[in-house]
């Protein structure tokens, strides 16, 4: 249960990154870098404390592992901010959760795992639930073809993000992995915001709030479970239940805005549940 609590919590704080990032006023590119450097530091301590515990893992060694999931990690972030600017919600949403698709293509290509009848079938449970969600509003245009491909890569990257968690477990400590991780990928993000010319302002304290709840929440929390899940669950049972942010998002734009969801959101919700139920409950 340990490991199912985990996970459930970190989706819910993954989708608070939507409610952070909204009432944010940062450069998304500079909100991708701060949010996993301030991570870093975070994580720190726990780094020391676990380095001094397995000195068999050398500084080399650490970044032979790590810089590509800290690379595919800052480059998911950046194309994922810039993308959902290029594109409409319905299209970046539907598109950034089709991570269920991909993840067993890769699982399979990595590690020769398949997926169990119970996998199949809350993949494409979950899958319908976000079609039903978006389809009314998802928009076939030629104008927002590049936003739609950015956003379809950021969604390949996550996937990749995420198995490569699966891959690197051998690690002795999940923060012996993570702080190299995040602290690559917030170096990418910030030269890439950099190399866009994006300034670097005095952020005043609500600013600094809402760039330290994405950090601190979004990711030390919610990243840090994904990774510990995938290094104790199968893949494919964390990217469907990680596609519930949008219910956790939804509900908290409720309580903070008053935002009342579409109808479409309470089927959708219904069967994304229902598939997060079925492969907990079959698969686990």
């Amino acid at each position: 249960m340990l490991n199912y609590t985990v996970l459930l919590g970190g989706v819910m704080a993954c989708a608070l990154s939507a409610i952070f990032i909204r009432e944010s006023a940062e450069d998304p590119v500079l909100l991708c870098a701060w949010r996993t450097l301030i991570a870093a530091a975070a994580l720190a301590p726990l780094w020391w404390r676990d380095r001094r515990r397995h000195r068999q893992y050398s500084l080399a060694e650490t970044l032979r592992h790590t810089w590509l999931p800290g690379a595919v990690l800052g480059l998911h972030f950046v194309a994922w901010n810039l993308g959902a600017r290029m594109t409409p919600a319905a299209n970046a949403t539907l598109l950034v959760s089709l991570v269920p698709l991909v993840m067993p293509l890769l699982l399979f290509a990595l590690f020769g795992e398949r997926l169990r009848r119970a996998e199949r079938w809350a993949t494409a449970i979950a899958v319908a639930g976000m079609l039903l969600l978006t389809a009314s509003d998802f928009d076939i245009d030629p104008a927002y073809l590049w936003g739609d491909l950015v956003c379809l890569l950021a969604m390949l990257l996550f996937a990749i993000y995420l198995v490569l968690a699966r891959k690197n477990r051998h690690f002795a400590s999940l923060w012996l992995y993570l702080l190299p991780v995040y602290l690559l990928a917030g170096l990418f993000a910030l030269a890439a915001g950099l190399a866009l010319g994006e300034p670097l302002p005095e952020y005043p304290p609500r600013e600094l709030a809402m760039i330290a709840g994405l950090g601190l929440v979004s990711t030390v929390i919610g990243h840090s479970a994904l990774n510990f899940a995938m290094r104790r669950l199968r893949g494919q049972l964390v990217s469907i239940v990680s596609t519930g942010q949008f219910i956790w998002a939804g509900f908290a734009a409720w309580l903070l805005y008053a935002e009342l969801p579409q109808p479409a959101f309470y089927l959708s919700a219904a069967l994304l549940l229902s598939a997060m139920w079925l492969v907990i409950r079959r698969v686990a």
